[in-house]
């Protein structure tokens, strides 16, 4: 088996004896054994190249060569509701292959997408085991409406971001225009991510066992606290010596404690996972069981989550096929977890411990402590915890039925349910139970989704012309409540909530809502050259006014490949495509029951239950209405390198905004549409097989986003003051809203403000914080972010390098308030000074840190923008090595296929923020964050 062109061998082409379930793969050298009839028809199939069928006619060697196809141009996408050929596409959309998931190592499958696909920001914010991303696409949509993407598996609308085991994953497609979106409506302003799993094969059998196991470690990036000299002499240099109490003599260097060090361990990490597919000709099945487990470099912390997928497809008849889907997994979580807050800032003078080992508590008055909470997080972790448990379970009965050659009924039908338990625990002997004589909490949350799409779809090919029609009824609910209970006054050890003495708090919630909807979409092609395609959605949803219960969403584009037509004779462009959309997709409220009048019930009078006014009612209530335009063009030159370029524009209006009301109104106020804002930009996606030979494979991808936010519409065209940031008119919605630090006076190192007069615009400085100007002062978007990797095989080693990315924005680093704080906090540890930054000793000194003063210089720590940072940063997401063992000797021990390899996540990162981490969130603001750990993982995968 060859290459028509290099005449290489292609290892792991399928052949199979046409109408069996006989079927066996080429070896490394390209080479196959197979037992047929003498009559046979042999199949012979491999991705990237035209599928062959010969003739066996009684021969004992049969030689093919094959030919390659353009993988960029015949690959089949996911596209929502269809899957279409990538040249047919007329769309924003991005796909990711399941295989380039699994690179990095994580129970949640979001995170595997960073830097992966255009326009797609992926920020993880914690790096605590089991944590989930914030994900953004294409900007910020709405104000007080969700900003998450919707989420479809296997044709089914699910309740947020799914639990999902990443090695059951077959593609992800990301929608991100009009034209992608529109036919999910009023939840498709914020782009689709649309999941596939693995199916089952008929004719041939695998099963595959794949295990890693290795090691995390916290990524403490370029942030340092103050051993106990570094302290010592910290306090120096106060300028107010006079100031410092009594007790800090050269005896606290006695004691140098490293909290970091002591909080934080090797954490260990495993993923296991064993899947099956294969089949017959009317039966095929794909099992996956996985077992995920990871200890956090953070102490005390473990996640744990075991998981079972189950996909069959069943051909009762040549036109009627069943296709049930089931997936379980379950999910704990234990924490003793040290904690972040006192590792960061416990004095280096104060040990955990005492000369014997014992645990040391602060809370006793003999014990001497500098440290100013008095707390030793250690003496209470000797007994309190907090455990909990998910359970989320996915179901699909889902069947297709061939009314015609052209004519297919398909209906899927879905259930999703969501169940957690958790409690948490605190012993009467620990300081925290004091109070209390000890508290024990439990809570319970239950969800569950129906879903039912029932779809009429028409296809046809006749001369030049492809068409494709689909319409459909969906139906979607949801339903939710919660339970609480804490009780005061237990006896040490105690799970048992009824133990307790006495009640101390009970709580209950619940909510619902549903959607149904009557959708429409038509795709139409000429000779392969002119693409078009429009739909249309009309949307109920039961959290809207009564006059405005129902909106419509549209769609259209067009595309043409100007590389199919007769005047285009340029032999080494593949692809030359051009495709415009523009639509309207929607979005809804977070809130449930914005349209009604609400009254509390949580009020009491003389025993009995009080209503008062909540929420004053609106009937014309309506949707958030984003309309999209989107310009595209995509190349491919030399059948090597592939080249796409896009330009977006959303402009949302009627968002969805919450307007207080006086208190003498008795009501807090009314959901009304007032507002807009706008996300425009440009994406860039490039892919390039560098060297293609026979033992040597080089290719390289890469994508890039840009986008701009812009506030157009508040109510009243009033500016919103959101504490540290500010809604604005012509300003980003992440704008930075706080006092303008100007550094420090050289003469008298005090710090210095800025002051805008509001009258003339003058600026001047100041030395009074509370006189300086709260203005904008810069903003968390990024100005750019994407991710870039490598692919490089050499026979049969492999190795494989993902990068994410992001430059500009803006991080507050809030925790600087405590630990870089010039004296304001002098009994909390401090950070050691970044290598540019310099403290002011002697006048004429230029530097970039006020003079230290024991309580405080002049409120210096206090927020401004003196704490905003460059959220740039590159990092290397992941590199990988294998090491495929040649298919002669893994025959030998049953295996069709082994490879060893050992990976790396977040090893390098470069960024010049002071913090652990520079990934804090979507929102830009860093507290006591848990940064996300380095891993070093050695795995193998087999495949019998």
């Amino acid at each position: 088996m060859t290459d028509s062109e290099t005449g290489t061998p292609i290892p792991g082409v399928n052949i199979l004896e046409k109408n069996t379930t006989n079927g066996v793969m080429t070896n490394f050298d390209g080479e196959y054994t197979i037992q047929v009839a003498t009559n046979a028809i042999l199949e012979f199939s491999f991705l990237g190249y035209g599928t062959k069928d010969l003739a066996v006619n009684g021969n004992n060697t049969i030689n093919v060569t094959l030919s390659t196809q353009s993988a960029d141009l015949d690959e089949i996408v996911v596209v929502g509701y269809s899957s279409k050929k990538k040249s047919d596409i007329t769309s924003s959309v991005s796909e990711v292959d399941g295989d380039e998931l699994t690179d990095v190592t994580s129970p949640d499958v979001s995170t595997m997408l960073q830097g992966k696909a255009s326009g797609v920001q992926i920020v993880q914010g914690s790096g605590q085991p089991g944590s989930t991303p914030a994900i953004r696409i294409r900007g910020l949509s709405s104000i007080n409406g969700s900003v998450s993407p919707l989420w479809v598996v296997d044709g089914m609308i699910v309740h947020g971001t799914p639990n999902l085991n990443p090695n059951e994953i077959k593609s992800i497609s990301v929608l991100k225009d009009a034209s992608a979106t529109a036919l999910y409506g009023s939840r498709g302003a914020n782009g689709v991510v649309v999941v596939t799993t693995n199916q089952g094969t008929s004719g041939v059998d695998k099963l595959n066992l794949s295990s890693r196991v290795g090691f995390s470690y916290l990524n403490q990036g370029n942030f340092e606290v103050m051993n106990s000299q570094e302290m010592y002499d910290y306090y120096q240099n106060f300028s107010n010596q006079d100031a410092i109490p009594e007790g800090i003599t050269e005896d606290v260097l006695n004691n140098d404690f490293d909290w970091i060090n002591n909080g934080t361990q090797t954490g260990v990490v495993q993923d296991h996972n064993i899947t099956f597919t294969g089949g017959k000709d009317n039966s095929k099945t794909f099992i996956s069981l996985g077992l995920y487990d990871e200890t956090g470099a953070v102490k005390g912390f473990d996640y744990n989550r075991l998981s079972f997928r189950l996909n069959h497809d069943y051909e009762v008849s040549e036109r009627f096929t069943l296709k049930p889907k089931i997936a379980v997994n379950y999910s704990t979580r234990f924490s003793q977890q040290h904690s972040l807050y006192q590792m960061y800032l416990n004095m280096p003078w104060d040990s955990a411990f005492d000369e014997e080992g014992g645990i040391i508590d602060p809370q006793n008055p003999e014990v001497v402590w500098y440290g100013r909470d008095r707390s030793n997080y250690l003496y209470d972790l000797q007994w309190n915890y907090s455990e909990s448990n998910e359970l989320n379970g996915y179901g699909n009965f889902d069947f297709e039925y061939e009314l015609t050659d052209n004519l297919r009924f398909i209906s899927t039908n879905g259930i999703t349910y969501f169940s957690t338990n958790g409690k948490s625990y605190t012993d009467p002997a620990s300081n925290s139970g004091l109070a209390n004589n000890g508290a024990l909490s439990e809570y319970g949350q239950r969800r569950i989704t129906t879903f039912t799409n029932q779809m009429l779809k028409y296809s046809n090919v006749w001369d030049k012309h492809t068409l494709g029609v689909l319409a459909a009824y969906e139906y979607n609910d949801y339903q939710y409540e919660s339970t609480s209970a804490t009780g005061y006054g237990i006896i040490s050890g105690t799970e048992i909530l009824n133990n307790a003495a006495t009640p101390a708090a009970v709580g209950g919630f619940k909510n619902e809502y549903a959607l149904q909807s009557i959708l429409f979409n038509a795709d139409y092609s000429y000779d392969e050259r002119y693409l078009t395609q429009f739909s249309i959605r009309r949307d109920g949803a039961s959290n809207f006014g009564e006059n405005h219960q129902y909106g419509t969403f549209y769609s259209g584009s067009l595309g043409w490949n100007l590389h199919n037509e007769s005047f285009f004779q340029a032999d080494d462009i593949n692809q030359f495509k051009l495709r415009v959309s523009y639509g309207s997709v929607g979005n809804r409220p977070s809130s449930l029951y914005p349209q009604y009048g609400l009254y509390n019930l949580n009020n009491t009078y003389n025993g009995y239950p009080a209503t008062t006014p909540s929420q004053l009612g609106n009937d014309d209530l309506s949707w958030e209405k984003s309309y999209q335009t989107n310009i595209g063009l995509d190349t491919r030159f030399f059948d090597k390198l592939s080249v796409s370029i896009e330009y977006y524009n959303k402009d949302t209006s009627d968002l969805l905004y919450f307007v207080s009301l006086p208190s003498t109104t008795g009501y807090t106020g009314y959901w009304e549409n007032i507002g807009g804002v706008k996300n425009n930009g440009f994406e860039g996606n490039i892919a390039v097989d560098i060297v293609s030979t026979e033992n040597v494979f080089l290719s390289a991808t890469g994508n890039i986003g840009f986008n701009t936010n812009e506030v157009t519409e508040l109510f009243e065209d009033q500016q919103i003051d959101r504490g540290t940031k500010i809604s604005k008119v012509g300003e980003d919605f992440n704008s930075w809203f706080m006092r303008k630090w100007l550094g420090v006076d050289p003469e008298t190192g005090n710090p210095l403000w800025e002051v805008v007069n509001p009258e003339t615009g003058e600026r001047s400085e100041t030395t009074d914080y509370n006189a300086a100007t709260k203005q904008i002062v810069g903003t968390s978007s990024p100005d750019f972010y994407g991710g870039f990797g490598t692919n490089f095989q050499l026979r049969e080693f492999t190795l494989t390098t993902n990068f994410a990315f992001s430059y500009g924005g803006e991080i507050y680093n809030s925790s600087r308030e405590l630990y870089d704080a010039d004296g304001a906090y002098p009994t909390y540890n401090q950070q050691v000074l970044a290598e540019a930054w310099t403290r002011w000793e002697e006048p004429g000194d230029i530097a970039t840190h006020p003079r230290l003063v024991y309580g405080g210089n002049n409120l210096s720590n206090k927020t401004s923008s003196r704490y905003l940072e460059d959220g740039s940063y590159l990092r290397l997401r992941n590199i990988r090595a294998g090491y495929t063992i040649p298919q002669n000797l893994s025959n030998e021990v049953g295996l069709s296929n082994a490879e060893v390899y050992i990976s790396g996540d977040n090893l390098l990162t470069l960024t010049g923020y002071s913090g652990m981490d520079p990934e804090v969130g979507a929102d830009g603001f860093s507290s006591t964050l848990y940064p996300v750990s380095k891993k070093l993982i050695f795995g193998v995968n087999l495949t019998f």
